[in-house]
């Protein structure tokens, strides 16, 4: 039987078995390794790393640019990089030598002191960002969570409005989707929620303005917090003039606007706020600026700041509920520097962009080719393809969108070629390293698999 997704179920099956089976006796060390792991919880250092298309995971050995080596001595072609947190390659020199500087000349991993590099990174982010005043974290979530604490504080209002299937990480206000009836309840899945989310959070379909403005007009919305574009549940891109609308409505109903780019960074070297021009309160980012290394950060407009450090009841420097002893490091920021300085740049992003399109381009005419009805989506150094066509407009259409047996056979098909994609989804991200012949590489197996899917 034939679905929506425009592959026959059975074939789909017998072909997924046989990967899978590629998979396992091609990976013996792997498989070892994760049948040891057995003080892990759930065997694995993060539970997510479950996420995958074969069984158990790759165990990593080494990496370099956009390859990757495991422990079983085969070298993947990596289009996941982290999901995103390695989007400038893995240990590019740069910020390799600045942490070595850091750890073994001056030494100081952590001292509740802060540095000059601090200082340059902040002024850096604000000129890319346009936002004027910076603080650090140790992810996009965290990052995420205390900028949701200071809006919260800052008016006196209650609940975070964000997208349907929306991704800020393990922000539990976050959770929360859009049901069959049209109201917010919780994500399937959600762990442990201290209360139930509708009761700290309102929920819109991205790219339905109408819907936004029916959430705010309750007039308990703090912050609107949400991605310029979806990117983890599939790239959903903005229609033209719905994120005016946004800013123009968060302005009308007194609610502040956060903009996550922890993702959609990939857009240029100022992310979507730059690219298209938008002007958040805030905005908070991750993961790739420092090349790997742990950090996250928050900017705010001026007004934000001032009306914040003007509260003398609330405490910012001690134990009022912003910070962490680890946040704005010493190695965090000499990293941050270098990756945005000498890695990260305008002329990296050309490259990173130019190479996505080349990519979006090939992988479309190779989905046409087999009449299949999927979309492709990019968003500047992204790409991600999606089982329907036309791609979807909201995050509701995106995630019933989704084909898990399918996208396995893709993952594990890839990988036993030596082809990652991020596992999540079928994301693509360029690295400054990625080259055009990468591409084609990607292309080539791409097509070999979608000729089995279809013969």
């Amino acid at each position: 039987m034939t679905t929506e997704s425009g592959v026959d179920r059975a074939l789909l099956a017998g072909l997924a078995a046989r990967e899978r089976g590629v998979f396992a006796e091609r990976r013996p060390r792997s498989a070892a390794a994760y049948q040891r792991a057995d003080h892990l919880f759930g065997r694995v250092p993060m539970t997510w790393m479950n996420k995958t298309a074969a069984g158990f995971p790759v165990y990593f050995e080494r990496a370099s640019g956009n390859r990757i080596t495991d422990v079983d001595g085969h070298e993947y072609l990596d289009f996941c990089l982290g999901d995103t947190g390695a989007m400038a390659g893995h240990s590019p020199a740069p910020v390799v030598e600045a942490v070595n500087h850091r750890l073994a000349t001056l030494g100081g991993a952590t001292t509740m002191m802060p540095t000059e590099d601090a200082a340059a990174v902040g002024a850096e982010l604000s000129r890319r960002f346009g936002l004027p005043y910076w603080s650090f974290a140790l992810t996009a979530t965290d990052a995420n969570r205390w900028a949701i604490r200071l809006l919260r504080a800052v008016t006196g209002r209650p609940k975070i409005l964000v997208n349907s299937y929306c991704y800020h990480g393990s922000v539990d206000e976050s959770l929360i989707v859009v049901g069959p009836d049209g109201r917010g309840t919780s994500r399937e899945g959600n762990v442990g929620a201290p209360v139930d989310v509708t009761a700290t959070s309102r929920v819109a379909e991205f790219n339905d303005l109408s819907m936004l403005e029916a959430e705010l007009a309750h007039g308990d919305v703090a912050a609107v917090l949400m991605e310029p574009a979806l990117t983890n549940i599939g790239i959903v891109l903005p229609e033209p003039g719905y994120l005016a609308g946004v800013r123009e409505l968060t302005r009308k109903y007194g609610t502040y606007l956060i903009n996550d780019e922890t993702h959609t960074f990939s857009a240029g070297p100022g992310g979507a706020t730059a690219a298209w021009d938008l002007a958040p309160d805030v905005l908070t980012i991750g993961k790739a600026i420092a090349g790997g290394i742990p950090i996250g950060a928050y900017g705010l407009s001026a007004d934000l700041a001032g009306a914040i450090l003007g509260r003398s009841d609330l405490d910012l420097v001690d134990m009022g509920g912003v910070g962490g002893t680890l946040a704005g490091n010493p190695v965090s920021m000499a990293a941050a520097r270098a990756c945005l300085d000498q890695v990260l740049t305008e002329q990296a992003f050309e490259r990173m962009t130019a190479t996505a399109t080349a990519f979006a381009t090939g992988l479309r005419k190779i989905i046409e080719g087999y009449g299949l009805p999927w979309s492709v989506s990019r968003l500047g150094a992204r790409v991600e393809y999606r089982f329907a066509d036309p791609a979807p407009r909201n995050g509701t259409e995106s995630a019933a969108a989704a084909d898990a047996e399918l996208e396995d056979f893709l993952h594990v098909y890839l990988a036993n070629r030596g082809v990652l994609l991020t596992p999540f989804h079928n994301m693509a991200l360029m690295a400054p390293q990625t080259t055009t012949a990468d591409v084609d590489r990607h292309h080539s197996i791409f097509a070999d698999a979608l000729s089995e899917l279809t013969a």
